[in-house]
């Protein structure tokens, strides 16, 4: 399944709670944090909510392993 990184570039303060439950159930903590997630739609909507406090980009990245 894909995955996506999002990460977040822009401060809670100031938002209403839910967006900030929203960028917390994201698993993000602070500004400049990225995440990898499974893609799927319930994921593309929470981040559709917060999507002026997050970016969102497809990982290209290999889990684990060197070459």
């Amino acid at each position: 399944m894909p995955r996506i990184r999002i990460t977040q570039f822009r401060s809670v303060i100031g938002c209403p709670d839910g967006q900030r439950r929203t960028v917390r159930s994201l698993g993000l903590r602070k500004i400049g944090q990225s995440v990898v997630h499974e893609d799927t739609p319930s994921l593309r909507g929470m981040a559709f909510k917060v999507r002026h406090l997050v970016k969102v980009e497809p990982e290209n990245g290999e889990s684990g392993g060197s070459s």
